[in-house]
């Protein structure tokens, strides 16, 4: 991780043991943000939350200052256009 830190609030809807999730929470480090976690197998209200934000009800589900970011899948593509960073409050 470098020196790059985030002003933006980050949340990443997660379950524990997903490939999916762990892959974006590695291109979200390799940012250097901070993100808040936020486990939906530990509360039923939290995957309620995270479908009626995303629309999904799959995992993970990402966003920034309340606004929807995308999901593994989709950061990665956001990523590789080069608009990623600015989603992510990044310089």
């Amino acid at each position: 991780m470098g020196d790059v830190t985030s002003v933006t609030k980050i949340e990443i809807y997660t379950t524990p043991f997903c490939p999916f999730c762990a892959r974006a929470k590695k291109l979200l480090k390799s940012k250097g943000v901070a993100f808040e976690e936020i486990d939906v197998m530990m509360s039923p209200g939290k995957r309620r939350e995270m479908t009626e934000r995303a629309g999904s009800h799959t995992v993970p589900q990402i966003f920034a200052d309340g606004e929807y970011v995308g999901d593994c899948t989709g950061i990665y593509e956001l990523d590789a256009e080069g608009r990623l960073d600015a989603k992510l409050g990044l310089g």
